[in-house]
């Protein structure tokens, strides 16, 4: 970090970080040796190369590493049988105590979470009415939700037989709100770029009848709560990010009643919630993470931890010609510091797929944010341990030092005109569909641009041809979220075939052939 990047970092409290890092058994650094991912022997007897995760708080790369104390209460939890229900009203007298809430419960992760209160504000603990969930035939099941809060994890509204309005300005929103109405979503992050407020939308919806749901898995679950003194009725958070309880745990909390449904729709009762099982073990797991949250843990002193590891990774990129970078504090979904780091594409030719491919293939494995085209990604470090920075500075300085600077590619003519209407099949791990490209032209004849039609939805791509090799990429919107195709392939005769990346989707195989008519 150079220049203003390196405001806030002062001799004392580098020490002070330092002196955290080796005191603290929050971080996992008391006196464990060191060891590096490889050494995971229960995950690479079966095939599966751990990693150093630069990403943090994200689920499919595993999220933060257990407290010691959850780790250890979990596994005393594990040698006693006890009755779900008496634990789970314990449990969540104890949580809704120490997170000065109405009443709570753990569920089996923020998603599980989003479901439980949308079937709690569907069905309410009417036995006939749990039963027929997802069904709503004959109850009232819409979910007001803003634009600004859509994202992926809607399904977590619908399974349970919630039907999404979305809304965007004021009169929407009024117009929306009626006698349907079961519920009103507000993605806490998205919250404050809005056009109404928290404190508007409760107003209206108290006047309703009608509960306010906030989701904010990744967020710091405060005293006074920062959504619930606001006037939501119910607001849900993830157990394995910053928390630090277990990875497949969450928590609901808020109004006693809904809290109270929630839990009757849910596992171990028979319900629509009974897949969303939450163990004994899981609950006091969680109780433990919010005990040492609330009463043990300084995030002060964490978060000077992190940044001193960010300066040791700075110190070494940026002796590298064309590498910056600049520390960014705690906001929204990221309620800890990161770092961005970014290079110069002239100096160093390399894009963020490139870099993210190499740090997963090199020893250490690294899982990072780089992607796509991309000049810059960002460090997230509360999943790293104390080990793990001179190793990743190791491996960034040995791939941006092995780039060249950036060279002209000249790309081959197209083999030829493929501008255009084309039918395409796409064979899916399970199941097939038929799409269509219609591409347009273009005064650059190597660039491709134009419409991808799916089943239900139409989006844009943008891609090349180089002879006879095609990429392509396309976004289409789906239920308000954004799916991501990636076509590669070359064309042959008259026909493109190839490869498709879904993703987190998966993948696939495509073929396309000129649409007659």
């Amino acid at each position: 970090m150079k220049g203003d990047s390196m405001k806030g970092f002062t001799r004392r409290r580098l020490v002070q970080g330092a002196s955290a890092a080796a005191s603290a058994s929050f971080l996992g650094a008391a006196a464990a040796p060191a060891t590096t991912p490889t050494t995971a022997g229960v995950y690479s007897r079966i095939g599966v190369r751990p990693f150093i995760n630069m990403t943090a708080t994200f689920t499919i790369n595993g999220g933060t590493p257990m407290l010691p104390e959850v780790k250890q209460a979990m596994e005393e939890a594990s040698q006693w049988a006890v009755n779900l229900d008496e634990l789970a009203e314990k449990a969540g007298v104890r949580i809704a105590q120490l997170l000065e809430a109405e009443a709570a419960i753990v569920s089996a992760g923020c998603a599980a979470a989003l479901s439980l209160a949308t079937a709690a504000c569907i069905a309410g603990s009417d036995p006939e009415k749990m039963k027929q969930l997802p069904d709503a035939t004959g109850l009232r099941n819409e979910v007001l939700i803003a634009k600004q809060s859509r994202n992926d994890y809607d399904h977590a509204f619908r399974s349970g037989g919630g039907k999404l309005v979305e809304y965007d300005t004021p009169e929407e929103f009024h117009a929306a709100l009626g006698h349907r109405t079961a519920m009103i979503v507000i993605l806490g992050t998205a919250e404050a770029r809005g056009q109404m407020r928290l404190e508007e939308i409760a107003k209206a919806a108290r006047k309703a009848g009608v509960p306010v749901l906030v989701d904010a898995a990744a967020e710091l679950p405060l005293r006074p709560n920062p959504f619930l003194s606001r006037g939501a009725d119910l607001v849900a958070y993830s157990g394995g990010k910053i928390l630090r309880g277990p990875q497949s745990a969450g928590i609901l909390m808020g109004r006693k009643d809904l809290v109270r449904a929630a839990w009757w729709n849910g596992s171990p009762h028979h319900a629509f919630a009974r897949s969303m099982k939450v163990s004994k073990e899981e609950v006091i797991g969680m109780v433990t993470a919010v005990e040492m949250f609330v009463n043990k843990r300084k995030l002060e002193d964490e978060y000077r931890v992190w940044e001193s590891w960010y300066k040791q990774i700075s110190d070494e990129v940026t002796k590298v010609a064309g590498i910056r970078t600049r520390m960014l504090p705690p906001a929204g979904a990221s309620p800890f510091p990161v770092m961005e780091v970014a290079w110069d594409r002239e100096r160093i030719d390399l894009i963020g797929d490139q870099v993210r491919q190499m740090l997963l293939d090199g020893e250490p494995r690294i899982m990072s944010h780089a992607e796509g085209e991309s000049t810059q990604f960002l460090i997230r470090a509360v999943a790293m341990k104390p080990e793990h920075p001179p190793m990743v500075a190791r491996r960034l300085v040995e791939i941006f030092r092995s780039a060249r600077g950036k060279t002209e590619i000249h790309k081959a003519a197209p083999a030829a005109d493929i501008t255009g209407a084309w039918d395409v099949d796409i064979e899916f791990d399970a199941g097939t569909s038929r799409h269509l490209l219609l591409i347009e032209p273009s005064e650059d004849r190597n660039h491709l641009r134009g419409a991808h039609v799916g089943r239900t939805a139409r989006g844009r791509f943008r891609g090349s041809i180089d002879g006879d090799s095609v990429r392509l990429d396309s976004i289409l919107p789906a239920e308000g979220m954004r799916l991501r195709y990636r076509f590669r392939g070359r064309l042959q005769g008259d026909t493109l075939r190839g490869e498709l990346d879904l993703g987190e989707f998966g993948r696939g195989r495509w073929s396309a052939r000129r649409a007659q008519g």
